[in-house]
């Protein structure tokens, strides 16, 4: 079976095999030149047929070009990403920040570059208040390695900083997988309902959610690879364009989290911080 971790993905995979549950809406922001996909899987039936959790799911799609590619809509496709995690999440509280995945291997370094690019607060209000005015949010942002490379599970690495610091919300970013061409490197995925490291190429690790963290829990993802054949010939395969692919998609990524949390700071504001 191919596999995806793509929300919309699985409900257009389903078709007439969804037996309710789901409600879907779809809207276009002509500035940001994204289509916006908002997805709710709102009963365990439908859960078990899409095999997704229970939970909110957005879509974004990037309607004229491709995450490679330079555009001058990067603000308003940073915004649209902003205004996407202001509903899944209260942007308000203190917030961890987690890039997940393995910087050396270029497929799989979103979740660390996106981290490099957060605007961290908390030593600043803790340690340079009169720089912080009160407008800042309280934001921390960690790199976790995976488990190869570091003996532990991301999410027990998770866990624990954000027990230390007492975070209010995590957002977990991740390199996701797809199973459809025009998917790929084109789309970004946001969800309220956490993430399981490495699902999408069948090496899932233990899942990040409010389950496990006692935290709130968004993932967002993007697509870097995609299912290929089964059997004994299936593959993950991944465009040629991927370098550009995964440093521009964390950029558009870390933006927009940035904004979210953010609101006192514009954008260029945040682009020169960081």
């Amino acid at each position: 079976m191919i596999r995806t971790d793509m929300a919309s993905e699985s409900v257009a995979r389903a078709g007439d095999a969804r037996t309710g549950g789901v409600s879907s809406q779809v809207s276009i922001d002509e500035r940001a030149q994204v289509k916006i996909e908002r997805i709710h899987i709102f009963t365990d039936e439908a859960a078990r047929v899409l095999g997704k959790p229970v939970g909110r799911y957005v879509t974004i799609t990037l309607l004229d070009d491709a995450l490679d590619a330079f555009s001058e809509r990067a603000e308003f496709r940073a915004r649209a990403i902003a205004a996407e995690l202001g509903r899944l999440m209260d942007t308000h509280g203190r917030t961890l920040v987690a890039g997940l995945g393995n910087r050396d291997i270029t497929p799989d370094a979103v979740g660390p570059l996106c981290a490099d690019r957060i605007f961290a607060t908390r030593h600043i209000k803790k340690l340079a208040p009169e720089l912080d005015g009160g407008e800042l949010n309280e934001v921390c942002a960690i790199q976790t390695g995976v488990l190869g490379q570091t003996g532990i599970e991301a999410s027990d690495i998770v866990k624990a900083v954000c027990t230390s610091i007492g975070a209010d919300s995590v957002i977990a970013v991740d390199a996701l997988a797809c199973a459809q061409a025009e998917t790929l490197g084109r789309t970004i995925q946001l969800t309220d309902t956490g993430i399981s490291p490495g699902s999408g190429v069948a090496n899932s690790r233990k899942e990040l959610s409010r389950r496990t963290l006692g935290a709130d829990c968004v993932a967002v993802g993007i697509p870097t690879v995609i299912d290929y054949g089964e059997g004994e010939g299936a593959m993950m395969v991944t465009p040629r364009s991927i370098d550009a692919l995964v440093r521009n998609g964390a950029e558009y990524v870390s933006a927009g989290i940035n904004l979210a949390l953010q609101p006192s700071l514009d954008y260029a504001d945040l682009r020169s911080l960081v």
